[in-house]
């Protein structure tokens, strides 16, 4: 086995590692579950606005593919996200349990493209950076799939654990088709945006009727997620 090969083998066991360890976390059981989705919302809106939204638009320049299609299938995402989910449910838990799954199955589509990212730059760093990463995401998918049934559950963090040594594994028997790319992660940013709404609102839904001090802690959540899921971004490039 060749140093690039471990690399990457232990890269992605790491990642599945640190994808587990958010998600057991979002999916204990607590008096404060506010806090948790406020993180999950402030974890989300960085990844998909702040890391998604721009990678597809650079993968669109690469590619030859028009800026504007980037946002227009990202805002295509969200709108058919949100519709799914409104119609596809009766009551805020199934709401966010239909958001976890739509969650959970962007972010496997994600971390395959990062999971290419691994293969093809065989560096440390770079695993450092997505073992971060792979905690907020964990954090993020686990607090919304806390009303979906436990097998279930365990069926989508499989997939968000085994899709980045998917990716990686591409890059070893094809060349990755790069114009399908920019669209991928415009895809995966709406459907992410929507579940970061859904967890927004979950938290918010019962502080708006008490007091201002009880709104200011998931505002606080949300901000702190946010801030840490920034520092892991731009710990990936």
């Amino acid at each position: 086995m060749t140093s690039s090969a471990a690399l990457i083998i232990v890269g992605g066991l790491i990642i599945g590692v640190a994808t587990l360890a958010g998600a057991w976390m979002g999916r204990r059981p607590a008096s404060r579950r506010d806090l948790s989705c406020a993180a999950a919302g402030g974890a989300l809106l960085v990844i998909a606005g702040y890391h998604l939204v721009p990678d597809a638009l650079t993968a669109a320049k690469q590619t030859g593919i028009a800026l504007w299609v980037v946002p227009l299938v990202a805002m295509a995402s969200f709108a058919a996200t949100g519709i799914a989910v409104r119609r596809g449910c009766t009551c805020a838990g199934e709401c966010e349990s239909s958001s976890g799954a739509g969650t959970a199955a962007a972010l496997s589509v994600h971390r395959l493209l990062e999971g290419v990212v691994l293969g093809l730059a065989g560096s440390i760093m770079v695993a450092a950076a997505l073992f971060v990463h792979a905690f907020a995401e964990g954090l993020a998918a686990g607090t919304l799939l806390n009303s979906v049934p436990r097998r279930r559950a365990t069926l989508w963090l499989a997939a968000m654990c085994v899709s980045p040594l998917a990716g990686a594994a591409l890059t070893s028997l094809a060349p990755f088709p790069a114009s399908a790319e920019p669209i991928l992660l415009a895809l995966a940013a709406g459907v992410l945006g929507q579940a970061a709404k859904v967890s927004l609102t979950a938290a918010f839904r019962s502080a708006r009727q008490i007091t201002v001090a009880a709104i200011s802690q998931p505002a606080a959540a949300t901000l702190v997620a946010a801030v840490v899921t920034t520092l892991a971004v731009r710990g990936i490039g």
